[in-house]
């Protein structure tokens, strides 16, 4: 049983597996969901050392994305969907949701490497930088090209708990006027579009418009049900410019 944990903490920098949503096949219309892990909680093993200053130095060191940082990640996020490989300018990136990540944050000259601890997955390192560098928030309205982190989005440790903390993460595209939340992510079958609304979390079509609300993020296992994005969204991460400065003209 031990060997089986230490292989486990050996994955660093890993990717995520979710499904795709299942559309027709959804008969029911909500559901409940009680996560065993925190909202927002990377998972640091109790044998994990305490951060030494090193962080703080590094912060200092990481040169801020240009202003207009976020056009081009949210360009490269959007110029990628429909896509069954991450590749950008000639470079192919991990085929999962970090990797996609890296490459439309690399457009704006943001890498989170060097962020995660010894045990980390790469999602929680990603979650580490944005805290580090940038700010994490649960509340308010999400900018686009923002962080979007899940958790449980499948059973990494195979142990077949819902324990396994942050595992999954995305790009915000836009916020639609219901306050439904547009993610481009990484999964299974490609680069998609996906929809979360925290408001109705556990409900996946809007019952007066059918409009979808929340899409499958995780696949129903034996006995279980499906598990939508409201219910498995953990926190927002950013790291670039709020907006691009105006210039004032001078009289």
């Amino acid at each position: 049983m031990r060997l089986c944990v230490l292989l486990a903490g050996m994955v660093v920098l890993t990717g995520c597996a979710t499904g795709m949503p299942m559309g027709g096949r959804v008969i029911a219309s909500s559901y409940r969901y009680s996560p065993l892990t925190p909202a927002a909680a990377p998972r640091a093993p109790l044998s994990e050392p305490a951060p030494s200053p090193a962080p703080q130095k590094q912060k200092q060191k990481v040169r801020p994305p240009p202003p207009d940082a976020r056009e081009d990640v949210l360009a490269a996020a959007r110029g990628l969907v429909g896509s069954s490989k991450v590749r950008l300018a000639g470079r192919t990136w991990p085929n999962d949701c970090t990797g996609f990540v890296e490459a439309v944050y690399a457009k704006a000259g943001v890498s989170f490497r060097g962020a995660n601890l010894s045990r980390d997955n790469g999602v929680t390192a990603m979650y580490r930088y944005a805290r580090t560098h940038g700010r994490v928030y649960t509340r308010g309205r999400p900018k686009p090209g923002d962080l979007v982190f899940f958790r449980e989005t499948y059973d990494q440790n195979r142990d077949g708990r819902r324990n396994d903390g942050l595992t999954h993460v995305g790009v915000v595209d836009e916020v639609e006027r219901d306050g439904t939340v547009v993610v481009i992510h990484r999964v299974k079958r490609g680069v998609v579009r996906y929809r979360m609304n925290l408001a109705k979390p556990s409900l996946r079509r809007d019952p007066r418009t059918g409009e979808v609300l929340n899409d499958m993020l995780r696949a129903p296992g034996a006995g279980k049900a499906p598990v939508l994005t409201g219910q498995l969204f953990a926190a927002y991460g950013s790291v670039l410019p709020e907006t691009a400065p105006t210039q004032v003209a001078r009289r």
